[in-house]
């Protein structure tokens, strides 16, 4: 019998399901910062990447914010919107397909 390369579907299942549990504690807004320590320039980066899956949760758990009133100000401004625009290398691959080709 021949053995598949691929990965299971239950094994992959299941680090999917791993993954959302250990990252389903650091969405913004679930009282973890306070005004003596709050949200920073790299937890605002953290929260832009995550925003898209913050807002579903925010849906069946309205404890959970896409953004994290608790913040720095400025800082944590900077960093959010740096990777909401950014994304996972959302700008390289727009100026990819914009590119022109060689003949």
């Amino acid at each position: 019998m021949k053995k598949s390369s691929r990965p299971s579907f239950l094994g992959m299942g299941l680090l999917i399901i791993c993954l959302i549990l250990i990252l389903s504690g650091c969405f913004p807004g679930d009282n973890r910062f306070q005004e003596r320590s709050s949200a920073g320039f790299f937890w605002g980066i953290w929260h832009g990447w995550i925003a898209p899956f913050s807002l579903i949760v925010g849906f069946f758990n309205p404890a959970v914010r896409v953004y994290e009133p608790m913040n720095t100000g400025w800082w944590y401004d900077l960093g959010f919107y740096m990777a909401i625009i950014g994304g996972f290398g959302g700008l390289s691959v727009a100026r990819k397909g914009s590119a022109k080709k060689p003949k």
